[in-house]
């Protein structure tokens, strides 16, 4: 049903938002060094009210779920809790709160299945997007490492160095790549998800590989960390015309 559909996308739309909101409520010192044109450390917002703000949009969330199935409620809910546990704790941790991010990422595409009549295929971009964002969000950590240092934060940079995390998500990003084109020789995507996925995908990739490895100062990782966002349009691209 599309209007199952629509509820799943609306819901996760509220759910994501609270989401973004909680953790800039969180981030308020990181953001006063790393993002300090944010509107929270200039105080045009106060923190009582993002944190009311938040958490009415998690609510919103949440009721929508019910239009979909009772499993759609239970993973809101589970992605509400993790959520919050990122923003609090999780993100400052070595690798834990890289891999939540990775995961609530991965289970928007199962979500939005469930709304369907066979969620099987939506496993498939869900694994992609657990690479994507687990790749992207170490790329984040190198950019933030000033902020995350001042705020006691032990992510995988800080602890492990900028060479090595470079090459954790050069290794991230290269299976990604590979594992991008397997759908179409495994006959469930059509040629033209392949020349998509290629072209806007997997080129884009290589060049922010090269990029990183080049020049990894915070201004230019903030750009590549923009560029992530047009190749994930790029990505549900080629999966929308994969089956055309």
């Amino acid at each position: 049903s599309w209007v199952m559909v629509l509820f799943a996308c609306l819901s996760a739309f509220f759910i994501s938002a609270g989401g973004n909101v909680i953790n800039d409520f969180f981030d308020i010192d990181i953001d006063r060094i790393n993002k300090p044109n944010r509107l929270l450390p200039r105080g045009k917002i106060t923190l009582s009210s993002a944190l009311i703000w938040s958490f009415f949009l998690f609510l919103i969330g949440l009721f929508l779920s019910l239009q979909v199935r009772p499993l759609s409620l239970l993973i809101a809910f589970i992605v509400c809790g993790f959520l919050v546990l990122y923003s609090h704790t999780l993100k400052k941790t070595l690798l834990w709160g890289n891999l939540t991010v990775s995961v609530v990422s991965a289970l928007a595409f199962v979500y939005g299945g469930i709304a369907t009549k066979d969620f099987r295929l939506s496993l498939i971009p869900a694994a992609f997007a657990l690479l994507f964002h687990l790749g992207r969000e170490i790329l984040k950590d190198i950019e933030d490492i000033k902020g995350d240092s001042s705020a006691g934060a032990s992510t995988l940079p800080i602890k492990l160095g900028v060479k090595f995390s470079l090459n954790i998500c050069t290794l991230i990003f290269l299976f990604l790549i590979g594992l991008t084109v397997l759908p179409y020789f495994l006959h469930i995507f059509s040629f033209i998800y392949f020349l998509v996925v290629v072209l806007g995908v997997d080129l884009g990739l290589i060049y922010l590989i090269w990029s990183m490895r080049q020049n990894h100062s915070p201004s230019n990782l903030h750009r590549l960390s923009n560029f992530l966002k047009i190749e994930m349009l790029a990505g549900l691209a080629a999966i929308f015309l994969g089956k055309f």
